[in-house]
């Protein structure tokens, strides 16, 4: 059984995340952690079975008390980074799905893990169909010779680019012979043109009602393409989670994008 603790348990998706833990049957989850409603009991806001666990504020009691396998943390990107050098100091391997991490806080996760010898996940989004979005783009982005991102999240998202579009921005661009720069262009109102990662074109919507969508349009001679991934419930991140817990054991150092954890077992 693989012993599960949830940081940000209070919060949408560590709520969903402790629904989809405790109804598999290889999982077992033993720790909730939250700043908000410490001490309720976790079943009654995940709406699963009681099982004996009550929100706590602090993760390392948490951890030493249960002995868990992995930490699941979706908390803040303020949070996060010291959730999981909590978790790797005391050998555990923690499942990071808060975004907006900066390569230098990665870069501190990464050497933390190989001293410890511990695997730790950090993937920009969880949705099979946004890894396999990801991938789609990256093998368009050798036959087009444009491409902008549009991503559109929920209001209550923070960062902005999310890191779903970085990492998409990241893959084609690795695919992309030197392109020559674009000619200069007009804003009349500054920043409608997007945010520019490497010459790509990066959009971002933030409304409510939305959960987690993203296109990538790309042009060409005569033609565009456009290759689109919608999470229309947060339940669609579960599977990549799960999958997730089950594999980041397996692993010494930091790992980022879910895609990684797939190629592993294709």
């Amino acid at each position: 059984m693989i012993r599960v603790v949830v940081t940000g348990a209070s919060g949408r998706m560590g709520r969903q995340v402790c629904h989809a833990v405790s109804e598999q049957e290889d999982m077992v989850l033993v720790g909730a952690v939250d700043v908000a409603n410490v001490g309720e009991e976790v079943s009654a806001l995940a709406g699963i079975q009681a099982v004996g666990v009550k929100i706590s504020n602090d993760l390392a009691r948490v951890i030493r008390d249960t002995g868990p396998g992995v930490v699941v943390d979706f908390t803040q990107s303020e949070a996060a980074l010291d959730n999981a050098k909590v978790a790797v100091a005391a050998g555990v391997s923690p499942v990071i799905g808060t975004t907006g991490l900066t390569n230098r806080q990665l870069d501190e996760l990464h050497a933390l893990c190989e001293e410890k010898q511990v695997g730790a996940l950090v993937a920009p989004n969880f949705a099979i169909g946004a890894v396999l979005m990801m991938q789609f783009s990256r093998a368009a982005a050798r036959f087009f010779p444009s491409v902008e991102i549009i991503e559109l999240h929920h209001d209550q998202k923070k960062d902005a680019p999310s890191g779903t579009a970085l990492k998409t921005a990241e893959l084609i661009q690795q695919e992309r012979e030197n392109r020559p720069a674009p000619e200069p262009e007009l804003e009349r109102l500054a920043g409608v043109r997007g945010g520019d990662y490497q010459g790509i074109k990066i959009h971002s919507v933030r409304l409510p009602g939305l959960v987690a969508h993203q296109e990538v349009i790309f042009g060409g001679q005569g033609e565009t393409l456009t290759i689109r991934h919608d999470s229309l419930s947060r339940e669609s991140f579960m599977p990549g989670v799960l999958l997730g817990i089950r594999q980041v054991g397996n692993f010494r150092g930091l790992v980022y994008g879910l895609d990684r954890i797939i190629e592993t077992i294709m």
